[in-house]
Order: C-alpha cells, then structure tokens, then sequence
C-alpha cells in the first residue's frame, strides 16, 4: 500500500509540473504574439513633449477679495446746511483737501457772541482788579475792614474766573465755525455723492455726505486651509510675495507682499484669513473686486516638468507614455507632486530629456510604434539622451 502511495504522489508531482511549464510556454508565446502584433500595426500619429528641468515656485492658490487700503465715511460733525461741495463723483483728493462747506452764518454769529462777552468780562475783570489792589492800600492804611477788602479780592477772582470761561467759549466757536469745512482726512478715492447742495445736515447723520476710499495702497484678502498654516509661517518671515490675477486675466498679475495672518483659525470653515499689499500705482485692482491670489512660499529647485495633457490615469495609478529609441512606446508608471499651470511636476518614474505622448495615446499599447507629428507651432522635439546615443553610434 505504501508503494502504491509513493507512485500516486510522484505522478501528481509530474503532472503539476507539466502543467505549469505549458502555461509558461503559452504565456510566452502570447506575449510574444503581443509584442509581434504591435510591431505589425502601422505606426500610430502622436504629439510628443520633452520632459523639462527647471526651478520651479512652490506655491499655494486662493480666491481672494480687494479691500481698499482705508475706507473713511465723511459726515458734518455740527447740524448746518451744505452750501458748497468742491469735487465730482469718482474724484481723487488729497489729504487736507476741502470737500464740502456749510453756511457759516450761525457759527460766526456764535463766535462773535462769545467774543463780544469776552471783551465785557474782560473789561470787569480789569475793574475788579484795580478795586482788589486799592482795598490793599486800604487794609494796610486801617481805613477798611479785612472783611471789605476779602469781599473785593474774591470778586476781582470771580471775574478773572469768568473771563477763563469766556476764552474757552470763544475757542469752542471757533472749532463749530471750522467744522463748516469738512476736509478729506486721507489721500483716497470719492464714491457716489449722497447730499446735496442745500441739504440740511445734522452732526453724525445718517446718510453719511460720501465715502473715500484709500486704493494705493491696496489689501487682497484670501484664506488658505489650516493644514498650510505651518507651511506659511514657516517662510513668512522671507516677505512672501503675493500674485493677484483679476478675473478673466491669466498674465501679468500684479505684486505684492504677504502683511497679515489672522491669529486664529475659522472654526466654521477651517481656514486661517491672510492679507496681502499692494501698491496698485496702475490702479489694476478695486475695492470688491475678486481676484486668484496666488502665494509663493519657495522655490523648488531641478523639478521634472511635463505638460498634463501627457499624464493618464489606469488602474495602477498615473502613468505616461515615453517615446524610445526606436520609435516605440513605453508604459511607465509616474508619481505627480503637483500641477503648475499646464504642467506637472513629476516627482519619480521619468528623467529630464525623456521624450513623453501628450496626444494620441488612446491608439497606443506597450511597444507600439509611433509616427511622431507636430502640432501647429510647436517646435521639433529634442532627442532624448538615448536616442542621440545610438545614432552617434550608428553613424
């Protein structure tokens, strides 16, 4: 029984083993047919890309929104009525520049009032003084009475006290009377008018009388995630420089530098606020204008760039199709840091010079061959180190 046992294993031995060995086989065979078939089939029409190495920025983007630099609602600080308004709607003005006068008719009677009652006192002080310094002499000779010359110095005093009062009156007008001419309290930007000439005005109404806004300077405010905050810090002490683009424009953005992170995160939305300046001397950006703010941290030095169009996506992850030598294709599989515009960084799989599909890969497999064709504009691609290897050889 035990032989027969022994003879039983040993045959379903062999027979595993013939089995896997025509697998073998047929597996060769059939990737050799593969291969065999694609060196058949005519040469499939791409679009091809030199993979780049360049310094590229590590940058993070926003949606950010214009704030103008200071904003200031100008309203009367005394009732009165407009008489006189001194620039247009959408005007620039200056600090200290005169924008509106009331009718200074009331103010100037009050002020000559205070002064007429000033002089008055002034003239009964001076009266009241002379009396003070004859009781003096009095007290002293023995003619009056302590009790008569205290009198007489307490009301030389009194008037003294009242002239004091007098004076302040006096600069209080004056302060009324110059708040009949509201200036502009900052270099800005007029909006739209909401007085008139004639409009009766009372002191901090509401409606205020126009609003400035401060445009040069300018703030773009955006938020970035919590998780970049540290990314942030870490370099804000390098003067980030900020790129805003308005809306509908994908070059020459305007500059500025990173001046504020919030001190706090948003609980709701879990985004820290960031603010950045601008000088805006071109008055490319206005206040409530939205904007894609774009926020340089470093720069990454010899990254390996291709255009997007050449990444593809299969169930093994992201891969690309690279151009050999003898015009065939390879399948390999890239990891993508990130993108940057029409390029991606690729951070492993492909080497700078490698030659990469960026359209037509639909109609390719592992070891098709290619017919490399240029799109309109687009320069003959570099040969890759390889290629130019081997016809230095060749030749």
């Amino acid at each position: 029984m035990i032989w027969k046992y022994i003879l039983m294993k040993r045959y379903c031995n062999l027979l595993f083993i013939t089995v896997a060995m025509a697998s073998l086989t047929a597996c060769g065979k059939k990737d050799q047919a593969q291969a065999a078939n694609a060196s058949a089939r005519p040469a499939a029409p791409v679009v091809v890309a030199v993979a780049e190495q360049r310094d590229v920025p590590v940058q993070l983007s926003a949606i950010g929104n214009v704030e103008s630099y200071q904003t200031v609602q100008i309203r009367s600080q005394v009732n009165g009525q407009i008489q006189s308004i001194f620039f247009k709607e959408g005007q620039d003005v200056h600090k200290g520049q005169l924008l509106f006068q009331l009718d200074k008719k009331p103010f100037q009677a009050d002020l000559e009032k205070a002064q007429g009652m000033l002089q008055h006192d002034e003239a009964q002080a001076a009266n009241s003084r002379l009396q003070a310094e004859r009781y003096n002499v009095l007290e002293m000779q023995g003619v009056a009475s302590k009790e008569q010359a205290d009198q007489v110095r307490a009301q030389a005093k009194a008037d003294a006290s009242a002239v004091y009062a007098d004076k302040a009156a006096v600069d209080a007008a004056k302060v009324q009377l110059q708040y009949t001419d509201i200036k502009a309290p900052i270099d800005a930007r007029t909006g739209a008018l909401l007085m008139n000439v004639g409009n009766l005005v009372k002191a901090n109404d509401t409606p205020f009388l126009v609003q400035l806004n401060q445009v040069t300077p300018i703030y773009a405010t955006f938020s970035i995630p919590e998780n970049q905050l540290d990314a942030v810090r870490k370099f804000a002490a390098g003067n980030l420089k900020v790129l805003a683009f308005p809306k509908g424009q994908n070059t020459n953005p305007a500059e500025g530098k990173l001046t504020f992170i919030d001190n706090g995160v948003d609980m709701q939305t879990g985004t820290v606020k960031l603010k950045a300046t601008f000088a805006n001397k071109d008055r490319r950006l206005w206040p409530g204008q939205y904007v894609d703010v774009v926020l340089n941290l470093s720069t990454r030095k010899q990254a390996v760039l291709v255009p997007t169009k050449a990444i593809q996506t299969g169930q093994q992850g992201q891969y690309v199709y690279v151009v050999k030598s003898d015009k065939s294709v390879e399948q390999r599989k890239v990891q993508i840091a990130r993108t940057l515009g029409q390029d991606a960084i690729v951070s492993a799989g492909l080497q700078p010079g490698e030659t990469v599909v960026t359209d037509g890969q639909l109609r390719l497999t592992p070891n098709s061959k290619v017919d490399i064709k240029r799109s309109p504009g687009q320069p003959a691609p570099a040969q890759s180190t390889t290629e130019a290897a081997n016809q230095g050889s060749r030749s």
